[in-house]
């Protein structure tokens, strides 16, 4: 996996209004921790970071004065209307290490006719070295039938990975199709349940 370089300056000023001062100047309040090093406060370039955090796991290479080190992002704040970036905990690793995250379950192939692919869940996760973190897991559905269901431990995880989560963790199954009279049916069952309720 590659890194990416990310220019940090040490933050000297705290509290909200230094908060809001650094993002008027489009960049990003980050707090560096781990190793059981003292927590550093840092100021980061916006953009830069916005591209970087695109990528899931990215492993970034902060370098500036005092600092040069290799960080996971760990807890990302946004601003929940406009969706600027407001603070970033990034987790100091070293070459070497093992750390648990979380990676995206794509599928590849089409499941038999009938069914309806459920997802469970969107990720799993693993354990792996801090600068192998793979980019995810691809999982082969093409003619899974109606009831199959895949768990976590079904999964072919990438080398050099091993499953952090529950082996069975259910991440997707195949079930039946709605049609039309299934779905009538389903919605007959709700209006009476409501019904009952409601009588009662």
């Amino acid at each position: 996996m590659s890194e990416v370089r990310i220019a940090a300056e040490p933050r000297t000023e705290f509290g909200k209004g230094a908060a809001r001062k650094i993002r008027r100047s489009d960049k990003v309040p980050a707090v560096l921790y781990g190793h059981g090093i003292e927590p550093k406060h840092l100021t980061l370039p916006g953009h830069e970071l916005l591209l970087a955090l695109r990528t899931p796991n990215v492993l970034i290479r902060l370098q500036g004065d005092g600092v040069n080190e290799i960080a996971l992002p760990k807890g990302v704040q946004r601003d929940p209307i406009k969706g600027f970036l407001e603070h970033v905990d990034l987790l100091l690793v070293k070459r070497g290490e093992k750390v648990t995250v979380e990676i995206p379950v794509t599928t590849i192939g089409d499941i038999a006719p009938g069914g309806l692919l459920d997802h469970q869940t969107l990720t799993v996760a693993v354990e792996a070295e801090a600068t192998h973190i793979p980019t995810g897991v691809e999982v082969d559905i093409e003619g899974l039938e109606v009831g199959a269901v895949i768990t976590a431990g079904d999964l072919k995880l990438p080398q050099g990975s091993s499953l952090a989560a529950d082996a069975e963790t259910v991440v997707l199954q195949v079930a039946v199709l709605p049609t039309a009279a299934t779905e009538e049916a389903a919605e007959g069952e709700a209006e009476a349940a409501s019904d009952e309720a409601a009588a009662e």
